[in-house]
């Protein structure tokens, strides 16, 4: 490719919408543009990234039985309305009508779609195992659709779906496309962590996120650096104290004035306590009904635990009508004595003596409660969220934390689409039941961001030969001179003719324009043509990770190149 005809519009400045490096970076080096909020057009360099990182996907895939399929982006409503998803999935669904008045959506994710296709097809046992995969574009509503390919309202993405006859079979399929997804990352050049998870709107009890460590990243992960357990902090579980607080220096109830205080903060600076001898009480509904979580007042509730508690669909904080009804006071002040809701507190609570908790009375609250003399707990449970510093769940260390990127994540999903959509299949004993599935989603876009928040300088990106738009650029620092303009040519379509990703830099710019340009696009390798090293018969080859510089003969740069690419030589 000629760059004079490369359609490659770099920026010079930071356009102020790009917040991540990824984002910046895939603006100005002319890989996206912006279309609408969370939508973006890949330009020529983009979209051969995005394909390289598709090929991987499709390589590894089909190393493990999985066959390619594409399935419609609009999806009928009755598939949804079967797996009861419909009402349930929010506003962040694409809902649409057609000219009939029939009830379409834009596919979030196609576990509905997938399951009504096997389910029409497959009928014995004999064919199973199925494993059958797409590269397809998502659409879901963000409310803040941000960090460019990071969390968009329109994405590609690769989801696989398993069907096995029994558990064992889950579990193999599961496997399988977890190595599968270690693989793929590495051959894209990032490393991952696998972490346990959870899987909301998916379903399923058993799921992994494949995390990037970067501080870009809107996860938080825990992990043990003893014995590797790791989890996102939504899953992260918390550790049990044995035993109850110690009942020998109780002191008595005291209700005290806090007026116009209403927070922890606020509290403990007012009654020189620490956050941990308080007890937050937050009021929620719980599929309508009010209930009260417990949580101690330096750690924060884990709404999904609780939810998973509860065993309800919808959770949600209680409006302050809510609140007041149930308390008989104003938002901030609520607590657990007298309350007449089911009270569901975290293992900690029971550590916790002569708590400073609300007095449900507006600017009161009492000081010196205790459990089990003041208030009564309906359940204890792990419900808050684990922070660095907690003893690990699986041994004796403790946690570290970090951000992460999610790019991946595989989940057990077992009946629950088969079960509700009729998806069934005949046994050997000719009994009729339900396929046992399995879900597996890389972001594809999600991944080349990754790639460049862990592979950037301050001069551009630096691409992996693997995923990189071209492996070469060749960049004459006049092609005025026709020394050099017959040189470069000669180099391109030599490197061209062996297969190897060749730019061409023939625009009539100064050199630090295109030296500048082939650091910001990432270019793995740069050749430069100048006078001074062809008078001695050599050409200047500039590896982009490491700015190593090589001068090689004319008659040795084609094979330096080769083996360059060929075994990812770049330091």
């Amino acid at each position: 490719m000629l760059m004079s005809q490369l359609y490659a519009p770099t920026l010079r400045e930071t356009p102020a919408e790009a917040e991540l490096v990824s984002h910046q970076l895939m603006l100005r080096a002319g890989f996206m543009r912006r279309s609408a909020s969370g939508m973006y057009t890949f330009l020529p360099l983009g979209l051969r990234v995005i394909r390289k990182v598709e090929q991987i996907i499709r390589e590894e895939m089909n190393a493990i039985m999985g066959q390619e399929v594409l399935m419609p982006i609009v999806q009928p409503a009755e598939l949804w309305q079967e797996s009861g998803r419909w009402g349930d999935y929010g506003a962040e669904m694409f809902r649409l009508q057609d000219r009939n008045g029939r009830q379409f959506c834009l596919g979030p994710t196609h576990e509905e779609l997938i399951t009504a296709l096997v389910r029409s097809e497959v009928r014995s046992y004999r064919q199973l195992p199925l494993r059958l995969y797409q590269i397809q574009n998502k659409y879901r509503d963000e409310i803040r659709p941000r960090f460019g390919l990071m969390r968009g309202r329109e994405f590609i993405m690769k989801d696989m779906y398993s069907f096995d006859k029994d558990e064992e079979g889950l579990d193999a399929s599961y496997w399988a496309a977890y190595h599968a997804y270690e693989r793929i990352f590495k051959r894209c050049g990032l490393e991952v962590h696998p972490v346990e998870a959870d899987s909301g709107a998916i379903g399923g009890d058993v799921t992994h996120e494949f995390m990037v460590l970067a501080e870009a990243g809107e996860d938080f992960v825990l992990f043990c650096p003893d014995c590797g357990y790791a989890a996102n902090v939504e899953r992260a579980e918390g550790v049990d104290q044995p035993g109850e607080a110690p009942q020998d220096d109780l002191q008595p109830l005291e209700e005290v004035a806090t007026p116009k205080i209403s927070t922890i903060n606020q509290l403990c600076a007012f009654l020189n306590r620490e956050p941990k001898d308080c007890i937050k009480t937050l009021i929620y509904l719980a599929d309508g009904k009010p209930v009260a979580a417990l949580v101690r007042g330096d750690h924060n509730l884990n709404e999904i635990k609780l939810r998973k508690l509860l065993k309800c669909q919808v959770l949600e904080l209680a409006d302050a009508e809510t609140i007041g009804r149930v308390t008989g006071a104003p938002v901030g002040f609520a607590g657990p004595v007298g309350l007449q809701v089911p009270l569901y507190a975290d293992f900690a609570v029971r550590q916790t003596v002569n708590a400073v908790v609300g007095a449900n009375k507006q600017d009161y609250h009492l000081l010196n409660a205790n459990l089990g003399r003041d208030f009564v707990v309906t359940t204890f449970a792990d419900l808050r969220e684990a922070q660095p510093g907690d003893p690990c769940p699986r041994c004796s260390g403790i946690l570290e934390g970090a951000r992460g990127i999610e790019v991946g994540q595989v989940f057990k999903l077992g009946t629950k689409y088969s079960k509700a959509m009729g998806a069934t299949f005949l046994k050997e004993d000719g009994v009729e039941t339900p396929l046992i599935m399995g879900c597996y989603g890389i972001g594809v876009g999600r991944t080349v961001a990754a790639v460049i928040e862990k592979n950037h300088d301050d001069d551009g990106i630096v691409w992996p030969i693997s995923i990189a738009p071209y492996h070469v650029v060749i960049v004459p620092v006049s092609m005025k001179d026709p020394v050099q303009a017959e040189a470069a040519q000669k180099l391109y379509n030599e490197l061209v003719a062996a297969g190897i990703e060749t730019v061409l830099d023939d625009r009539d710019e100064r050199p630090g324009v295109k030296f500048k340009d082939a650091d910001l696009i990432g270019f793995p390798i740069r050749v430069t043509v100048g006078p001074k090293s062809l008078e001695k018969g050599e050409l200047e080859i500039v590896i982009r990770r490491t700015k190593e510089v090589r001068s090689l003969p004319v008659d040795q740069v084609l094979a330096a190149i080769r083996e360059i690419v060929e075994g990812g030589d770049l330091g």
